[in-house]
């Protein structure tokens, strides 16, 4: 048998590995090469993996919901074309066959993604002993472990928002179980399998690292076999006992002293206590729970503070450094009766950023009341909710300012339509005018060093290499901004070649992690949608976007060479600049426009730019 191995690929420069979201093939299946083997991904992006030869898949290592490593092996292939070979119905859809048990053990611990599998069942291990028993129905099926996922390149925890299913409850593959976040990004978690919940290993509000099991199921078991014991969730049991503080919280470890909030407040109910994410949009880590827990602070003083962490995130210090504060004004008492009003209103600022978030709004049958029967619902996915998120927090940090510029692109017009045909038989990808607009805002830049900035707190961090993002529409979802690196690197030729191909895997939903980071000024080419100018929101942390717009033919009054004006058609486009008015003042931005202009037109039929 001519085995070949499957391997986790490279999902980015620094991404050193990737979630199973789905196995499109099960054991026993035929495959050809370059066919769909299985999808994997990170919180970003979703990337789907080729068969690297033709063949019968013999083996899975890997689980749907299993992080690993790159370069670890997660299948095998036979490339011999007898598919009768492998018994699919022999075949268990997870785990290698029993005749090969032997030798899926080796592979498992040459891959390294089996030590990272090993790292987080020592850590769930105390947990698991506790529950094995409320589980057992898990007995009667294999155990699959939910795994926290990945959430992106720094990322090393998230924290649980919300769980969607009970213990007990039926779950189908990929349908949602709970729902992890962070201060950059809110991911529902699907099942890896279709079976049983039968115990959650962490609680709504809980912080954990990457890679932890945070709940099992039952692959075979029936819905309604596994009850949900008097102590599902032991943590929260403990916590609210009779002889326990009533306000105590559900995931907090008892403190010793057991602090009591005010006893006017009984209608605090658990689920609005400091375990869960607060009303101004932030996750408390269990540190600064415990603290809090510990000195008898309340909620609404949490959110009262001002963030230094992460993301606006209460740091430990900041907890500390507000009970100092505290001692020394005992005038304020902890204990204020009125909550601050939500971040994100006209009348507060700025909120910090990570601080806003999109309500949930008034249910359907309310807005039926309110509007009538003839109007359609339809609840925002999470693109278009953390979209939102990131846009009002953008015109919120930063004072937005729009100039706006002419220019006549005929020569640039002549060019391109003189060069596409050859240009795409020689380069395989169609010569758009992103291209030349990324070139001209890099030759801006350099003389503009301010407007490839960022500002970080009351310093400006000028960055010297030019990584431009390009917005690119997906379809009716939203867009994306991948990120050319080090653009000011590349010709037209190359800057073609090097957007054609980030825009094609945007679109196909391929793109890897970090083509989405570190992106130090946009380019969003409006006019390729019909639009003739535009007021674009900055992407933060950058401070500055460009929006090209549609290029018509216009007739315009040209100077003739010492002859007098004349009246000529020529191509004309408006370009509109937005830039973050705290650092960069009008004068400077409409110079940018003008150095973009210039270089535009700058372009003619016979430059030799290829």
């Amino acid at each position: 048998m001519a085995q070949v191995d499957v391997e986790m690929p490279k999902m980015g420069e620094s991404i050193t590995e990737g979630t199973v979201i789905a196995w499109h093939k099960q054991p026993g299946d035929e495959v050809e090469q370059d066919e769909i083997l299985l999808e994997i991904g990170t919180d970003k992006v979703d990337t789907e993996v080729p068969s690297p030869k033709g063949g019968v898949l013999t083996e899975t290592l890997v689980e749907e919901g299993d992080t690993v490593e790159v370069g670890a092996i997660i299948a095998t292939l036979d490339t011999d074309t007898a598919a009768a070979e492998v018994d699919a119905d022999d075949a268990p859809p997870a785990e290698a066959p029993a005749d090969d048990e032997a030798a899926a053990d080796e592979a498992a611990d040459d891959a390294s993604d089996a030590d990272a599998e090993d790292d987080a069942d020592a850590e769930a291990t105390p947990r698991k002993a506790d529950s094995e028993e409320a589980a057992s129905p898990a007995s009667s099926g294999d155990e699959v472990e939910v795994v926290m996922p990945k959430m992106g390149e720094s990322i090393t925890e998230g924290t649980v928002v919300a769980w969607y299913k009970d213990i007990g409850e039926a779950v189908a593959i990929d349908e949602t179980i709970l729902e992890i976040g962070t201060d950059k990004v809110d991911t529902e978690v699907p099942s890896p399998a279709e079976g049983v919940l039968t115990e959650k290993l962490v609680e709504e509000g809980e912080t954990v690292e990457v890679g932890t099991v945070v709940a099992l199921l039952a692959s075979e078991a029936e819905a309604g076999s596994v009850e949900p014991p008097a102590s599902d969730e032991p943590d929260a049991t403990q916590e609210t006992a009779p002889e326990a503080d009533e306000a105590e919280l559900p995931s907090t470890p008892p403190s010793g002293d057991g602090a009591v909030p005010d006893a006017d407040e009984p209608q605090r109910a658990p689920e609005e206590t400091i375990t869960r994410r607060g009303d101004d949009g932030r996750f408390y880590s269990p540190l600064v729970r415990s603290i809090a827990k510990e000195e008898g602070l309340r909620m609404s003083e949490l959110e009262s503070l001002e963030g230094s962490g992460r993301g606006g995130r209460v740091t430990k210090e900041d907890v500390l450094a507000y009970l100092d504060e505290r001692e020394e004004a005992p005038a304020a008492p902890a204990s204020a009766p009125e909550r601050p009003p939500r971040p994100g209103r006209s009348d507060e600022g700025p909120p910090a950023r990570g601080d806003y978030t999109v309500d949930e709004g008034p249910s359907d049958e309310e807005l039926r009341q309110q509007y009538g029967d003839r109007i359609e619902v339809q609840p925002m996915d999470r693109m278009r909710k953390m979209t939102a998120e990131h846009m009002v927090r953008s015109k919120a940090t930063s004072a937005h300012v729009t100039s706006f510029a002419e220019a006549d692109v005929t020569g640039l017009v002549q060019l391109r339509e003189a060069n596409k045909e050859a240009f795409r038989e020689r380069e395989g990808v169609k010569l758009t005018y992103t291209p030349f607009f990324v070139k001209a805002a890099v030759e801006a830049l350099r003389e503009h060093p301010l407007l490839n900035a960022s500002v970080e707190g009351d310093k400006i961090v000028i960055k010297h290499d030019f990584h431009v993002g390009i917005a690119v529409a997906i379809g009716n979802k939203g867009l994306l901004a991948p990120v050319i690196r080090n653009a000011g690197d590349y010709n037209v030729s190359g800057l073609a070649r090097k957007a054609a191909n980030v825009a094609e895997r945007a679109r196909n939903k391929e793109l890897q992690p970090d083509e989405l980071q570190g992106g130090t000024f946009t380019v969003t080419n409006i006019g390729s949608l019909g639009s003739l100018m535009g007021t674009p929101i900055i992407n933060q942390p950058q401070v500055g976007i460009l929006a090209t717009g549609a290029i018509q033919k216009r007739p315009v009054v040209v100077e003739n060479d010492g002859l007098g004006d004349a009246i000529s058609v020529r191509h004309m486009m408006y370009l509109s600049l937005s830039y973050d008015h705290r650092i960069i003042d009008g004068a400077m931005g409409s110079s940018f426009l003008q150095r973009v202009v210039t270089e535009l037109e700058s372009f003619s039929a016979d430059a030799d730019l290829f």
